[in-house]
């Protein structure tokens, strides 16, 4: 997505100090669109992760049910599950290398509703503080490789 630059809505990057109110207005209307089509960006990559959740449990319904009937004593499908599924990120297979907030979003998703129909309650999930770091720096990281602002302008 392409922005259009604002340095003046910022006291940081900008003369604050000669800046009009118009200029901020127009500004400030600037960075809410931008905000917006950011999230719009997260809503996309929502909309993405709960089109694509546990698929393979519909395509492979023989291996999923091989597993399941040995009381995951047999893990081919699983072990294959976790690793074609970004969600299961208490398990260090289940971490993809460019985890992101959206994955964490899955699995706590994943994991209520899952408790709540099946036992009534949710068990206790231990993310890793650095997995959620990652996750936090590849999600500005992959936001940020969307934004471009004009190269006449950029710096």
């Amino acid at each position: 997505m392409e922005i259009p630059r604002s340095t003046n809505a910022d006291t940081r990057s900008g003369d604050f100090a000669a800046v009009t109110e118009a200029e901020l207005h127009r500004n400030s209307v600037q960075h809410i669109s931008d905000v917006r089509r950011a999230l719009g960006f997260f809503r996309w990559m929502l909309d993405d992760a709960a089109a694509r959740h546990d698929y393979d449990k519909l395509l492979d319904i023989q291996g999923f049910h091989a597993d399941f009937v040995t009381g995951f004593a047999q893990t081919g499908w699983w072990t294959r599950h976790r690793k074609l599924n970004r969600h299961h990120l208490l398990q260090a297979d289940g971490v993809p290398d460019d985890v992101d907030l959206i994955d964490v979003l899955d699995m706590i998703a994943d994991c209520v509703m899952a408790g709540m129909a099946r036992t009534g309650h949710v068990y206790p999930l231990d993310l890793p503080d650095a997995v959620l770091r990652a996750a936090f720096n590849n999600t500005v990281d992959k936001l940020q490789a969307q934004v471009r602002t004009p190269a006449e302008v950029s710096p």
